[in-house]
Order: C-alpha cells, then structure tokens, then sequence
C-alpha cells in the first residue's frame, strides 16, 4: 500500500509495502490500497441516496451510480458465480457480508478458513464486489448475488514475502470453484511460479483481473506483476468527481487493460467503514462485473468474458487502446446488453510467441514445493516479450540467481 501524502486527514492510516529483494531485482510485495478516513456520516452533495437507500454508507457509493448498477442488474445480480478474493482475508462477519463468504483458505497461518481479516483490506475488497442488497443499509457490491472465496496471502502488515504463496493461492481458488478471481496486490518483479499458476487458471477457464499498483517513488513506477501477465485483466483506478479522470496514485502503461472508479470509495472493515483509494479497489470492481457477466451467461467462456468486457469499455483517452486507460472505463450495462462477436482465444493474450495463456498446458499441482515448482518453470519470463530472462547468462550465474531468489528473500519495510 502506499503510504499516505503529507496533509491527510487526521482519519488517514499509515500503510506499508514490504520490499523483497529476490536476487538482483527488487519486488513490491503487497496490497495496493489506501485507506483515508472512518465512515461517520453523509455528505449532502451529488444528490446522494437518489436512487439507492438513505442510508450514510450506501448513499455515498458514487460508483455505483457511475457505474449504472441498478440498470446492470436488470440482467444479472452475479448470482452462482464464486469470486475468489486474494487477499488479507475477509471477515465473513460483517453485516454486509454475513452469508456472502464461503469457507476458504489461510496461507499464513495453517488452519484458518480466510474468514478473519486483521487488516481489512480484504474485506474491503470483497464488499465492493458481493455487499448484500438484501437490506437496506451499508455497502452494497456491484455483484450482490455473488458468492466470495476468501484465500489469505497478506499477513497482519499487509504484506506477502513470496509470490509462490500467492501461485499456490491461485491454484487453490481454480481447484475450489472460482470462476473469478481478484488479486488486488502486486510487485515489480515477474514470478515464474505465479505465472505459471494464472496459466493454470486461464486453462480451467478463469477470469483473473489484478491491479495495476500504486505510485510509491522511488520505486518503479511500471505496471505491477501479475496485473501485466499476458491474459490478466489490468485495472487502473479513476478518480471521484466525472468517474472519468484517471486517480493521480495510480500506476499505468502498455499494460492496462481497463480502467474502474478507484477514489473516495467507502468499503466495508472489520467493525465498520472507511474511505479508500487506489486501484486495489479499482479491480474487484470489474471482478465483480465478469462475476455479473458469468452469471448471466454461465456457459461462456473466459475468453469471452475478457473480450466483452474490452470490447464494451467507454474509450477514454486515444481511439483504441492506450497506456493510460487501456481499453477504456469499465461499462457493466454495455458489458451485459451489447451484441459482441465471439472469440477463440482470450485477446489479451497478444505477445508473441503466444503464451500459456493461449490455454495450453500448466502444472495442476497447488501444493508443489518451492524447488520443484523452480525447478519445473525453467522457461521464459514473459513480462519482457517472452524473452527468457537466464538466457544471456552463464549457466553457472543462472543457477545462483535461481537459488537467490528461492531461498535468500529479505524482506524490509518503508515507514
């Protein structure tokens, strides 16, 4: 997450970013969201409440009006569609959750279900995808007929220090129903292991959609891994006011795919709401309309699902797709109502030669260990025109670097 500016209300919340060193490269390890400030009342702006319940949360979801939401749910509330949040958990108590969240998985600590969240992003997450709408107060998400599956990876500081638990994580949320899943966290450096894994869930037919990142200077300011995987939908936040300005912390490039309302959202936590910003919550957003998409049309595919949504974006910047916006602002109505062509293979996938992502074989294995899913992903890194990244390398170095990199991580903090 990135630390908030000098200025902030006195509701702002430090955050950290863990860094990974991995060999000689630097890796951007966690969540990507910022929370601003509690929840304790309504602004009277916007005419907010019009069309929605009176209430002081549901009332200042803007997104959702920007969105149409009540209009795109005419055709689908997301209903028999599981989405897996990647995440810190999420508290499967809350009241805008409570029989929204399945039992899932804890990769931190051994035994859990997903269904705490010590931090509260996860839980943010997930109300922005699948808040109920059977009541008429707190948040309500975009796909209120979903069902979420919580699978822990960010540990009490927010953060991860290996991208193998995240692959392990994805392969996980594939092998226990998703058809969607949110990765609302990210780094700077391509892992073989969980690139692997998204092929994994592009070959079972998932749809993932990650987030593009946060500014964080001094460090690199490209799109983070694994929002820039070939085949992930890469979602870029917009700031609140037209919905269609893109949010000034957020990190784009070649490599965007969409971009969502990422600014001034107010998200559901354990034991109440807060203001949040950044494309962490940008993505669960177009989760949430693929879920609404899946579920009006179960027999499509993933491939389908990518290119509807792509296809139906409000271009925003340049005809066409651009390192800015990507294809456009996500557009749920158009994405549920427009006559789009059918296509064979997911069209993100465009980086020659084509990738796994082209749905070709991928271990299924969610439980390999690190040396043997090393060992086993001595392939291409493909986040630099599948250029194999030991390839220029004596042998010998290669090795070390392998070795660096799976066993010697160090992990820091900014404060």
């Amino acid at each position: 997450m990135r630390p908030p500016t000098a200025g902030r209300s006195a509701g702002s919340q430090k955050t950290a970013t863990a860094l990974l060193r991995v060999g000689v490269g630097l890796l951007l390890a966690g969540a990507t969201g910022l929370p601003i400030s509690p929840v304790t009342g309504a602004s009277a702006a916007d005419g907010r409440g019009a069309g929605f319940a009176a209430d002081a949360v549901r009332g200042e979801q803007w997104q959702l009006r920007q969105l149409r939401a009540q209009q795109a749910w005419r055709w689908s509330d997301g209903s028999g569609v599981t989405v897996a949040v990647i995440d810190s958990g999420v508290d499967g108590g809350h009241p805008d959750l409570v029989g929204q969240v399945l039992p899932g998985i804890d990769f931190v600590r051994a035994g859990g279900d997903g269904r705490t969240d010590a931090v509260g992003h996860g839980t943010t997450v997930a109300g922005l995808i699948a808040g109920r709408s059977d009541d008429s107060a707190g948040v309500l998400g975009l796909a209120p007929g979903a069902k979420i599956l919580p699978v822990r990876v960010l540990d009490a500081k927010n953060e991860y220090d290996d991208a193998r638990i995240v692959a392990n994580a994805v392969r996980w949320s594939v092998d226990h129903g998703a058809a969607v899943i949110n990765l609302s966290l990210g780094g700077s450096v391509t892992s073989p292991e969980l690139a692997d894994a998204l092929d994994y869930a592009f070959e079972k037919d998932v749809v993932v959609v990650a987030c593009t990142g946060n500014q964080s200077p001094p460090n690199p300011d490209d799109v983070w891994y694994p929002a820039r995987e070939p085949g992930v939908l890469a979602v870029t936040g917009l700031s609140h006011g037209d919905g269609r300005t893109l949010w000034a912390g957020a990190l784009t490039g070649p490599a965007t795919v969409l971009a969502a309302p990422g600014a001034d959202l107010v998200g559901a936590r354990p034991g109440g709401y807060w203001t949040v910003e950044g494309t962490s919550f940008a993505a669960p957003l177009v989760s949430a309309t693929a879920a609404l998409i899946r579920s009006k049309w179960p027999d499509m595919s993933a491939a389908n699902v990518v290119n509807r949504l792509i296809s139906t974006a409000d271009d925003l910047g340049p005809a066409g797709r651009d390192a800015t916006y990507g294809y456009g602002a996500l557009d749920p109505v158009a994405a549920l109502s427009a006559n789009v062509p059918g296509v064979l293979a997911n069209p993100l996938d465009t980086v020659p030669p084509p990738g796994k992502a082209r749905f070709g074989k991928a271990n299924s294995s969610a439980t390999a260990s690190p040396a043997a899913t090393a060992a086993a992903r001595a392939e291409p890194e493909r986040a630099a025109g599948h250029r194999p990244l030991l390839s220029a390398l004596p042998a010998g170095i290669a090795v070390v670097l392998l070795l660096v990199g799976g066993a010697a991580a160090t992990l820091r903090r900014f404060t």
